[in-house]
C-alpha cells in the first residue's frame, strides 16, 4: 500500500462517523432570540408570540427502532395516539415560513418553507 493511499484510507476512517451524525437541529430566531429543540410551548410563545396559525392531530406511536405504527391492540392499551401541535410563524417578507411541531408540549422539530404542508 502506498503511503499516500494509507493517509487517505485513516482519514476517511476517522471522518466517517461524523460524516453520518445527524444533521444540526433547527432553530427559530424571533424578537432577538432563539427557540429550539426542547423548548417548551410556553418558551416559544414567550419569544416568538402568537403564531399565525395553529393546528393539532393525534400521531400513531411508532415502535422504537423502525418507522411501523404500534399495532392497533397494543397502542389501544398504552394510549390510543400522541398529541401533536404544529404553530405556523410567518417571518415576514424575504424569509422562510417557519413551522414548529410539538410532541409531548416541547419542540421536536422546526421546518421552514413556502407554506404550511
Amino acid at each position: 500500500m502506498k503511503p499516500r493511499h494509507a493517509i487517505v484510507c485513516i482519514a476517511a476512517a476517522a471522518l466517517g462517523p461524523w460524516a453520518a451524525a445527524p444533521a444540526w437541529a433547527e432553530s427559530l430566531r424571533c424578537n432577538g432570540s432563539s427557540t429550539g429543540e426542547g423548548d417548551s410551548r410556553l418558551a416559544v410563545l414567550y419569544k416568538c408570540g402568537e403564531p399565525l396559525l395553529k393546528d393539532s392531530y393525534c400521531a400513531p406511536w411508532v415502535q422504537a427502532g423502525t418507522l411501523q405504527p404500534l399495532p392497533g391492540p397494543y397502542a389501544a392499551v398504552v394510549a390510543p395516539c400522541q398529541p401533536v401541535e404544529e404553530w405556523v410563524y410567518d417571518r415576514g417578507p424575504g424569509n422562510l415560513m417557519a413551522t414548529v411541531r410539538f410532541k409531548s408540549g416541547v419542540v421536536q422539530s422546526i421546518l421552514y418553507g413556502r407554506a404550511p404542508q
